[in-house]
């Protein structure tokens, strides 16, 4: 992967470029967005995700706004504070077909 102005790109089979900034950000908000979704849908806070993580508060808010890019390691722990656990799925862009 090479960077150009605070870009990223990765390559195609044919050398052409592909900006993945727009996939990372599209990705990073899915997944923001469901687990918003979780914490609400069990009616717990912000607050009671911290305490039962030991996450400050203020980064699972900063979390939650998108101002804040989380490690696995902060997601696997929001999800068990969540009675969840997490799971990454890698996807095929295109078929074998195509």
């Amino acid at each position: 992967m090479r960077t150009t102005k605070n870009m990223d790109y990765i390559y195609d089979d044919n050398g052409q470029p592909i900006l993945i900034d727009l996939l990372q950000k599209d990705t990073r908000e899915k997944v923001i967005a469901y687990f918003v979704q979780c914490r609400k849908e069990k009616k717990m806070t912000q607050a009671d995700i911290a305490r039962r993580t030991g996450i400050p508060r203020t980064n699972i808010t900063r979390f939650e706004s998108g101002r804040y890019n989380p490690s696995l390691e902060m997601l696997v722990k929001i999800a068990a504070a969540l009675d969840m656990k997490l799971e990454l799925i890698l996807k095929q862009l295109h078929s074998e077909e195509n």
